[in-house]
């Protein structure tokens, strides 16, 4: 008990799941208890054993994977163009001062800016088919992940560019240096940026539906069917973090002293707390 008491310990993998399940428990627990004293209405509020059973027809008669499939297509291009753009358009602004002062006016308000406002403005621009829906989840995106490519830059060590130098790297090297550098931190970004587009692409595929999770639920919500609209939702949050466990794992792979890093840092803070635990004790 000790140990969950102190500050920044790191809890054990066990511990973890342990947490984990008893958090997923008490929201079942609570989702039963105010659906059994029908504390919402039934009517739009259903009990967790009539979603669990809405998942076959889910399967069966919505096309959940195909529909999954669809929308995770759609966020896989938009972040695909986003990642053209962005990476390069931000390693040029932390390189180059002008180009930062030029383009961070218009960029910086646009992450202000409530993205699904300019969605009637994107179906005026592009009509209603699939080249809406990417360019309005790359709008949604973009912004987000040009500030993350500029502030990971900006965070590379001025002494390995004097240290490129030096050794006579010209400039097209030092800046390859610096993406490489940077380019961990700007992975680890990937997780949120895809969560993004998962918050967006429900908003954009309500229009002119024709496949996808969004167009699944509000199909569903049109036959006031809400044990299908929130079986629908169940299998966004899955989809979403079985992918965002993938890039978690592919960061781990591709990146493993990011890990080792951090678990060398935290190992001084947890022997000074054990010293002091043991000061305190005996001087007790």
């Amino acid at each position: 008990m000790s140990d969950l008491l102190t500050i920044r310990k790191e809890t054990s993998r066990t511990t973890k799941l342990v947490l984990a399940t008893v958090a997923w428990v008490l929201v079942v627990l609570i989702w039963a208890m105010i659906s059994r004293w029908e504390l919402i209405s039934r009517y739009v509020f259903p009990t967790p054993m009539e979603v669990l059973r809405a998942f076959g027809p889910l399967f069966s008669e919505r096309g959940l994977l195909g529909n999954v499939y669809a929308s995770w297509l759609r966020i896989g291009q938009a972040f695909l163009w986003c990642a053209v753009i962005a990476l390069p358009l931000g390693l040029l602004m932390a390189s180059f001062r002008w180009l930062y002062d030029l383009v961070n006016p218009v960029a910086a308000p646009m992450r202000s800016m409530p993205t699904t406002a300019f969605l009637p403005a994107f179906i005026g621009l592009f009509g209603i088919d699939e080249t809406m829906k990417v360019a309005f989840l790359w709008f949604g995106m973009f912004f987000y992940l040009l500030a993350v490519v500029v502030e990971e830059v900006n965070r590379v060590d001025t002494s390995l560019l004097e240290t490129a130098y030096t050794l006579g790297a010209k400039r097209y090297q030092v800046m390859w240096l610096m993406f490489r550098a940077s380019f961990p931190g700007i992975f680890s970004s990937f997780r949120i940026l895809y969560d993004i587009g998962w918050t967006y692409v429900i908003l954009a595929e309500i229009v002119n539906r024709n496949g996808g999770v969004g167009a699944m639920i509000q199909s569903a919500e049109q036959f006031h069917r809400p044990d299908l609209v929130y079986a629908g939702i169940i299998a966004i949050g899955v989809a979403a973090f079985l992918f965002r466990a993938l890039l978690t794992f592919l960061e781990k792979i591709l990146f493993p002293w990011r890990q080792a890093a951090q678990t060398a840092s935290q190992a001084p803070a947890a022997v000074g707390a054990s010293q002091h635990r043991k000061a305190v004790t005996h001087g007790n």
